[in-house]
């Protein structure tokens, strides 16, 4: 049997610091680089999140750089047949295209999805972006996934975001865990329940209608009937006030509005929530007492809870339940969310939304002046943007009905003109409803553009012979700036490699299309650009100077 041969492969080994981006745990992931190729990988041995591990999804994110499925070049569909293009004829063609569509139909034609796949100083100039294009029409997966929750939570306690980290879970006395399946969809946060539930004794009570992965390591799994989430919050809350468990002191001092969640959860006895949730009377007490008595407790939910016709009733249940016991606003307490995307708490706290800009501004006319003035520009310069200065505080179109913008009739809308034209840019389709409506919408457009490290189903879905053009964005590993996880845990993604093929950072694709558009000095005035790359510190500076200082 020959010897192994010693490998010949030279250069020395840098380690590189990233994010995982398959959920918003964020856990950092320790590239190994050699002679600019990636050539392995460890877990963040000394990251809080990590705690030294990997799940299966983040031990292959080195795949979704180095993939022989990556969009390589820029390509267009001439006679339903794809054709390989340099960069400048893409952002030519489609930016004439666009202006086009801007004179004719005015900036609210041309709809700008976004991505919870930036960093926070990308998803933040394409807010900025849109702005000075003169649209509200952008949104990313948020409007799908959480936006209940936003809501829900916000409307409870003012601030719609998860209340705690994920290190405070070891604080917890007891987890109540709905609508979540995290030993699956968020595997290492699964950790820090386990080291709760081993080194406090703490219950892990698991309600889901399915018996999950996460429900296998439950103290106490409850099974309910799927969409009677309210129902089961209240038949709790109906042992709690009954014996006299909630906290009296928390309530008067904290809390308005109790009297009336006790006034509903009183009709809710054992035996109209065992009707209508399938959980017996006996459970829901235990349930109760077990929380009652094992305080603080965190609440944690993901998806299962939101993604309802009820989702904002639900998550406001959620919160109740807290509120009643005492629990919110505490360590090892908390309502805690577990989102989907590296970055999609930072993409949303940036502003790409339709309804508000960076920071939560909303759109008001106050909104718009602050923000010139971080910009330096006029309010005049972008209200002259927008269709028209009322527009320019309504919200936009949600991700969720872009295609009826074009389908509608055009008297319909609350702009002048259908949508023409669709830039999804790193948010593929398939995660919504309604496909047979946006495939129709698709094949109607004048133009569609996918920017994506990968030609993903957008390019796919339609039966569009032409006007169709992939632009192969960079991985989050090819390029740097921060990144915001579940628990509003900031990090710092270093470039691990340079860009692969043709592709290029989301960043100097968007100063491309400034250029294009006629925007890209004002745009950038307090933003250096080097060799057409825009710099992420300077951004970021940008940005702190309008959502965290008072002067500036």
């Amino acid at each position: 049997v020959e010897a192994a041969a010693p490998s010949t492969a030279g250069g020395e080994v840098v380690r590189k610091k990233s994010v995982c981006p398959h959920c918003a745990v964020g856990c950092t992931v320790e590239a190994e680089v050699q002679n600019g190729v990636w050539t392995g990988q460890e877990p963040g041995w000394d990251s809080p999140i990590n705690m030294g591990a990997h799940c299966a999804k983040g031990a292959a994110v080195r795949e979704s750089a180095h993939n022989e499925r990556r969009l390589k070049h820029p390509m267009k569909m001439v006679g339903g047949q794809w054709q390989k293009i340099s960069w400048d004829q893409a952002i030519n063609e489609i930016g004439d295209k666009m202006l086009q569509i801007r004179e004719e139909s005015g900036p609210d034609s041309v709809y700008w999805l976004g991505s919870a796949k930036f960093s926070n100083e990308q998803a933040y100039l394409y807010r900025k972006f849109a702005a000075y294009w003169g649209t509200n029409n952008v949104d990313h997966q948020a409007r799908i996934c959480h936006s209940t929750t936003v809501a829900g939570v916000a409307n409870t306690w003012g601030y719609g975001a998860m209340t705690n980290s994920y290190n405070d879970i070891h604080n917890s006395r007891a987890i109540f865990l709905i609508g979540g399946n995290p030993a699956e969809a968020h595997p290492v946060s699964l950790l820090h329940l386990m080291k709760a539930k081993e080194e406090n004794s703490a219950p892990l009570i698991v309600c889901d209608p399915r018996f999950t992965r996460t429900a296998a390591h439950a103290t106490e799994y409850v099974r309910m009937r799927p969409g009677t989430d309210v129902a089961l919050i209240w038949g709790i809350l109906w042992h709690v006030f009954e014996n006299g468990w909630e906290d009296k002191e928390f309530i008067r001092t904290r809390v308005w509005g109790m009297d009336q969640v006790r006034a509903e959860v009183a009709n809710w006895n054992p035996e109209e929530v065992e009707r209508v949730t399938g959980v017996p009377g006996s459970q829901m007490r235990r349930v109760a007492r077990t929380l009652a008595n094992n305080r603080p407790f965190t609440i944690i939910w993901c998806m299962g809870g939101t993604q309802h016709t009820t989702g904002n009733n639900n998550t406001r249940a959620y919160c109740a339940l807290g509120l009643a016991l005492g629990t919110i606003g505490t360590a090892g307490g908390g309502a805690n969310i577990f989102r989907g995307h590296d970055n999609v708490q930072g993409a949303t706290d940036l502003g790409v939304l339709m309804d508000t800009l960076p920071g939560y501004y909303g759109l008001a006319e106050g909104s718009w002046k602050h923000w010139a003035r971080v910009w330096e520009v006029d309010h005049s310069y972008l209200v002259g943007r927008f269709h028209d200065p009322e527009i320019m505080t309504k919200a936009g179109m949600p991700v969720s009905r872009w295609f009826d913008g074009v389908l509608e009739s055009k008297e319909n809308l609350d702009q002048p003109d259908n949508v023409r034209a669709m830039v999804f840019w790193g948010h593929a389709p398939n995660s919504q409803t309604r496909l047979p409506d946006m495939k129709k919408a698709m094949e109607k457009l004048d133009i569609l553009v996918v920017i994506d490290p990968y030609p993903t189903m957008s390019a796919v879905m339609q039966d569009r012979t032409d006007g169709v053009y992939l632009l192969p964005a960079s991985t989050q590993f090819e390029t740097y700036g921060s990144v915001t996880a579940s628990n509003r845990s900031l990090q710092w993604r270093d470039k691990v490699v340079e860009p692969l093929f043709e592709s290029l950072p989301d960043h100097v694709i968007i100063y491309k299309f400034a250029e294009k558009f006629g925007v890209a000095d004002e745009m950038f005035k307090n933003i250096e650009v080097v060799d057409g790359e825009p710099l992420v510190e300077d951004v970021l500076r940008e940005l702190n100077r309008g959502m965290w200082t008072i002067g500036y």
